[in-house]
């Protein structure tokens, strides 16, 4: 599973408290499938995307994009209000929560190490055709790919999923 998201997009929060459990429990924890995460911070609407974007790949660095990926979204409607630069002190107090190391965490996310990765990211999703957030391409090389759209149910990855791992 490959999905396009935006830290800051609520659908994108609601895929992630009420589908990925599921998705992990029957999927991906059985070793079935495997989810990659591609930033699509659609900065028009959502100013602090970006930031957030950079964040999750800064506690990447420390082996904590998990971590950081759940608290961003756990904790969207705190920082997804705020001035940008009130949203980057929250982020830099995630990392100081997960035991980050502080001065790399913050220093990598000032500097904006992974604009250019973050944007590389939405190129490509734009290239695939995603115009909107969360964005999902269920499959692999071998049997294709299902795009599915916006924030949908479990059944919804569910049928996909197992018709494409009968494939």
């Amino acid at each position: 599973i490959i999905e396009f998201s935006d830290f800051q997009c609520p659908f994108c929060a609601r895929f992630h408290t009420q589908t990925l459990p599921l998705i992990l429990d029957e999927y991906i924890e059985q070793g079935k499938v495997k989810l990659v995460f591609r930033d699509f911070p659609i900065q028009s609407i959502h100013p602090n995307a970006v930031p957030a974007s950079v964040a999750a790949e800064c506690a990447n660095e420390q082996g904590k994009f998990r971590e950081m990926h759940d608290i961003l979204f756990e904790n969207q409607n705190e920082w997804n209000r705020v001035e940008t630069v009130d949203a980057m002190t929250l982020f830099s107090q995630y990392a100081s929560q997960m035991q980050l190391e502080q001065e790399i965490f913050d220093s990598c996310l000032t500097n904006g190490k992974y604009i250019e990765e973050i944007k590389k990211d939405l190129d490509d999703g734009r290239i695939y055709g995603v115009s909107g957030t969360p964005g999902f391409f269920i499959g692999n090389d071998k049997v294709g790919y299902v795009e599915l759209k916006g924030a949908q149910p479990f059944e919804s990855f569910k049928k996909i999923i197992d018709s494409q791992l009968d494939a």
